[in-house]
Parts: C-alpha cells; structure tokens; sequence
C-alpha cells in the first residue's frame, strides 16, 4: 500500500473540520486539523498538507492571506476552499489567488469525492478501513456558529447581488447570553441616529427574534447603490424594510432549512426606541444568540443582525446539535 496522502483541513469551526473529515473517511489520508490560518500555513510548510482544505473567515490570518502567502513563498499545496461565502466575487477572488476550487457549505462526501476525481487525486487516496482522528464533542454555541456562518453567507450574497458590490463578511459571534448581557448591547446603540428593525419567528419548539440593528445616517449609501431617488428621510423606513427583508429573511431561510425545519416570521416593525426593548425578560437565565455584522467596507456601511432565541428554545437547539454533530 502506498503511503498517505497528507491532507490538512484548516477551519475555525470544529464542526466544519468533523464534515470535512468525515468526508473523507475510509480514504488512504494523513490528516492535520488547523483552527487557525496560521496554523494551516505551518503544516502546509512542514509538507503535512499535499492538499489543502481551507476556509476563508477566519480569525487574525484569514483564507484570502493563506492563499496569497502560499502563492509568494511557492509552496507545493493544492487548495481546495470550502466557505459559506457564496458571493461570485469570493469564488473568482480565491480562483485568481491559486486555489484549486471553490465549495459551498455545508460540503458533502460526494461533492468533495467529485472535486477529487475531476482533478486526478482519487487514484492517489486508496481506500482503507482505519478510521480517522476525529475530535472531541462540539459544544452548542460552536456548532450554531458554523450553521449561521453558512446562513450568514447565503444573506451577503443576496445583498451582494441586490446591491451590486462586495459584503465583507465577519466571523458570526454565536455565544449564551443573560438579559443583561443583551440590555447592554442595545443600549450601546440606544440613541437617535440608531433604528431597530424587530422581527419574531416560531418553529418546531423554537422561537426567538430577529434584530437588525442600523445606523440611520449610513442610509444614503444604500439609497445611491439602488438609485433610490428622494429625500433620505422620506426613504428611510423603505431602505430598512429591504435590508431586513434581505438579511432576515436569508438568514432564517438557510439557517431553518440546514437544521431540516420551517420558520414562520411575524410582520417586521421598526423601533425608534429600544432601549428597553429586553426588560421583560429579565426572569431567564440564559439563551443562544448570534450577532452578525454586516459590512460594506468600500462605502463605509454596516448592519448588525442580532438573532436571539428564547430559553424554552434550548432543549430543542441541544438535541438538534447531537443528533447533526
């Protein structure tokens, strides 16, 4: 039998490195997990990676520096990139950097299996039955960070394609959080040039809300890349309403449909005042939230979408996490 092939699988997600793992099970491959670009850059040097599964949003060294250093330093790595962003301008970005090729997530053994194959690397992964490493349990807020990652790139997309130009997308913050923790968030931005777009939904023992928190003095740039003609005042509850359309409802649609369940959504209202928005929660402990900040960095606008669940919403959300993880 031939020997390995080393394969490094680099993601911030421990959830996406288990799929990509997993993906490749029963295959004659050597794998190291990076957590970090860095890290992945460091294997690849070490010769631990012949291929390269590789993630764009990542923290401190993201996927775009990765490519450009292997590309300066030459390093002998064929570059698969798996991202939940989808816009076309990522994939013809990272194409041009020296990857190989571009997958959506959440990947699948065939996907990954036919990517392979197209380009000749299946011959060299013999099959063996030895499993591979796999990593210890996914904890709640880990496993929601990847779903909302690739959520979170189905929603750029759409306002990347609606608005003509890019949407720098960050790492979603998915974390367990107390009243207070989001009286304080809210009141961070509690003031006259901030609006609030509120929006509830229910699901099969899920139910929570979504938040669109804007800056209202950020609107002209939406108003110009949709030749939106007026008074910016005048405009104003329009422009609100079509980003929380788009990024609401793209979110909750890929979000709900990875998890295999329906979201119906209330009728979205603007808040003016929302400083006590959270005050009759007071009573729980703590809930799930993901925090998202949109960016359009080349016009200097951003958006923060918050989406938190209610506390009955736990169980439901933990045992969808062991039965997918």
């Amino acid at each position: 039998m031939s020997a390995p092939v080393p394969i490094v699988i680099c993601d911030d997600s421990r959830l996406a490195r288990k799929q990509i793992a997993s993906a490749l099970h029963g295959w004659n491959v050597d794998v190291t997990f990076a957590e970090l670009g860095q890290q992945g850059l460091e294997a690849v040097r070490a010769r631990k990676g012949d291929i390269l599964f590789l993630d764009l949003n990542m923290p401190i060294m993201d996927g775009y520096q990765v490519l450009e250093e292997i590309r300066r330093e030459d390093l002998p790595a064929m570059v698969i990139v798996v991202s939940g962003d989808v816009q076309p301008e990522a994939r013809k970005r990272v194409l041009e950097l020296g990857a190989l090729e571009f997958i959506k997530k959440p990947c699948s053994p065939e996907i990954i299996a036919e990517v392979l194959n197209r380009y000749g690397l299946l011959t060299e992964l013999e099959h063996v039955d030895e499993p591979l490493l796999r990593e210890e349990v996914i904890e709640l807020p880990e496993y929601y960070q990847e779903i909302s990652n690739v959520a979170m790139g189905e929603a750029g997309a759409m306002l990347a394609s609606l608005l003509d130009t890019f949407v720098d997308l960050p790492i979603p913050k998915v974390s367990l959080v107390s009243p207070a923790d989001i009286q304080a968030l809210l009141l961070s931005a509690a003031n006259s040039d901030f609006d609030l777009v509120s929006q509830g939904f229910v699901g099969p023992d899920l139910a929570g809300e979504a938040l669109l928190v804007i800056k209202r003095s950020n609107l002209d740039t939406i108003a110009r890349l949709m030749d939106m003609q007026g008074q910016i005042d005048q405009l104003e509850a329009e422009l609100e309403m079509f980003l929380s359309n788009v990024l609401i409802g793209a979110f909750s649609s890929s979000f709900s449909k990875q998890l295999d369940i329906t979201f119906s959504r209330a009728t979205p209202i603007i808040l003016r005042d929302f400083s006590g928005i959270s005050e009759h929660n007071a009573q729980w402990d703590k809930t799930l939230m993901i925090s998202i900040d949109y960016q359009l960095k080349a016009q200097g606008f951003h958006c923060e979408l918050l989406v938190i669940f209610t506390v009955d919403s736990l169980p439901k959300l933990r045992q969808m996490a062991r039965y997918f993880s």
